[in-house]
C-alpha cells in the first residue's frame, strides 16, 4: 500500500485494483494497519472504489474525521475525478444524466425508464484526452456517487471501459480501465484545501495513450 499522505485525522494512499475497499480481511484497512506496523490503528472508510478499481482513496482516522468528511460528500464539497478508457469515441466532452437503479440480487446497476422506487439520478461530467486503436482516453468529474455509476452510464451509450467483465462482452485482455486520478477536499480539521493527483499503471491500456500526462490537468 503506497500512502501519500498522513495526519492525525486523515491518511491518502493509493488503493490496487482487486482490494476490497471496506474493513475487513484483505481490505484497505488491514493493508494499510500493516503498513503502519500499527494493527490497532483506527482507519474508517469514508468512499469506495469497486474492488476493480484502483486509484486515490482518503481514510479518517477518527470518528470526527469520518464525520466531516461525510459531510462534505453529501454536501458535494469533497471532488472526486476519475480516468477511464472507453470504447468507441464518445466526443471531445459532454454530461451524462441518467436514472439509475441498482439490482442487488445481480450486483449491477442498470438506466432506468422512468423515477420510481430506488431509482437514483446521476450526473457526470467527461472530456476526452486523447485516442488509441479504437479507445478513448476520458476524465471525469462526477457529480453523483452511485454504484458503479461510470460503468453502467458508459456502457449504456455502447462506449464500454476497457476491460469491462460486468457490463461487457468484449472479452478485452486486460484488467479494468478505471482509476481515481483526483480528489480534493477541505482538511477536517484545519480547513485547509487538500488536492491529490495519481497517474495510473504502466500497463495496458493505459500505456497506448500518447497524452496520458494531461491527467495532471485540472478538470
Amino acid at each position: 500500500m503506497e500512502i501519500l499522505y498522513r495526519d492525525d485525522s486523515l491518511l491518502v494512499c493509493l488503493k490496487p485494483a482487486g482490494v476490497l475497499s471496506t474493513d475487513e480481511p484483505g481490505g484497505v484497512p488491514e493493508l494499510l494497519r500493516r503498513e503502519l506496523g500499527d494493527p490497532a490503528a483506527e482507519l474508517r472508510t469514508v468512499h469506495r472504489l469497486d474492488r476493480v478499481v484502483g486509484g486515490l482513496m482518503v481514510l479518517a482516522r477518527s470518528a470526527e474525521a469520518a464525520a466531516a468528511l461525510s459531510r462534505q460528500i453529501r454536501e458535494d464539497a469533497f471532488e472526486k475525478e476519475y480516468l477511464a478508457a472507453v470504447h468507441g469515441d464518445p466526443g471531445e466532452s459532454g454530461t451524462l444524466r441518467d436514472l439509475l437503479v441498482r439490482d442487488k440480487a445481480r450486483k449491477m446497476t442498470f438506466v432506468a425508464d422512468a423515477p420510481g422506487k430506488a431509482v437514483q439520478e446521476a450526473v457526470l461530467d467527461y472530456r476526452r484526452l486523447d485516442r488509441a486503436e479504437g479507445l478513448s482516453l476520458v476524465r471525469i468529474r462526477l457529480r453523483t456517487g452511485r454504484t458503479h455509476q461510470i460503468r453502467c452510464q458508459f456502457a449504456s451509450r455502447g462506449w464500454e471501459l476497457a476491460g469491462e467483465r460486468k457490463y461487457s462482452t468484449r472479452g478485452d485482455p486486460f484488467p479494468l480501465a478505471l482509476w481515481s486520478c483526483a480528489l480534493r477536499f477541505t482538511h477536517p480539521k484545519s480547513g485547509k484545501s487538500l488536492a491529490f493527483e495519481a497517474f495510473p499503471p504502466k500497463i495496458e491500456p493505459w500505456t497506448s495513450f500518447n497524452n496520458l500526462k494531461t491527467v495532471k490537468e485540472s478538470y
